[in-house]
């Protein structure tokens, strides 16, 4: 029984290190097509409107909620320890650094990167991308290298109206529920914001948007078994993604701080 423990952890780590192999030969493969990223600008425009423009509406509606929640939960943790002048400070810094970068990716994980492999998977059993190499067009070119670098490019501008809506959430509860004013609350903010935690917020959205492209992509070109399998890399792509979102949101705060 411990030797078959042992041969099933075996081939697990095998083929953990042999799909991050092939998910890092895809991504030089796509950065390998960057300098021909203005002659398909019409692909890349395409993609930026899907991942960017459509996922506003609800990046919106889950900025919106997440900083009502922040600032029930900051008011609740302030309560008899700290004045609520500081509920600004509080709120706005969880948002900036944490909420909005994090929350956001997922988000977009569960819209993009779950349609990215779907879409793909598609086109893989139903051998339209065997038929883009018979025309001589490469399907790392032609798919992936747009979804790729249209999630680096929004990703970050996604969060920073993530983060507006957010921290506009938290005033309106902090106004109508708590009693903080407008002045009390957004001087708070003020005073403990850093350009430096924007910046770091926007760099988390590209390296999330990346990676969430790159396991779509990857997923999807390695797709089998017809509609079932479509089905299977979709939830596929979605749980991987996130889950990497975390790690890699620990090991950036490791990192850097």
């Amino acid at each position: 029984m411990i030797q078959k423990f042992f041969l099933n952890v075996g081939r697990k780590t095998l083929s953990f290190l042999e799909e991050f192999g092939q998910i890092s030969l895809l991504l030089i493969r796509i950065l390998k097509f960057f300098p021909r990223i203005i002659k398909n600008r019409k692909l890349l425009f395409v993609q930026m409107e899907h991942i960017g423009v459509n996922s506003m509406p609800l990046v919106i509606i889950i900025a919106a909620f997440t900083g009502a929640v922040a600032a029930w939960q900051a008011a609740y943790q302030l309560k008899g320890v700290a004045p609520l002048s500081f509920l600004g400070t509080a709120t706005s810094k969880a948002i900036i650094t944490e909420l909005g970068p994090v929350l956001t990716a997922i988000v977009i994980a569960g819209r993009v990167g779950a349609s990215i492999a779907a879409e793909l998977g598609s086109m893989k059993v139903t051998e339209q991308i065997d038929a883009l190499e018979t025309m001589g067009i490469s399907p790392i070119r032609y798919l992936a290298m747009p979804r790729f670098f249209a999630a680096i490019f929004m990703m970050p501008v996604l969060i920073v109206f993530a983060n507006i809506i957010a921290v506009w959430g938290a005033f309106f509860i902090s106004n109508y529920f708590i009693g903080v004013s407008f002045d009390v609350f957004f001087e708070s903010v003020r005073q403990s914001f850093y350009f430096g935690d924007l910046i770091f917020g926007m760099i988390k959205g590209v390296v999330f948007g990346g990676m969430t492209s790159l396991v779509g992509c990857h997923i999807g070109f390695k797709t089998e078994g017809g509609a079932e399998g479509v089905g299977n890399s979709t939830i596929r792509s979605f749980v991987l993604s996130s889950a990497l979102i975390l790690i890699l949101d620990y090991l950036l705060w490791t990192l850097i701080f």
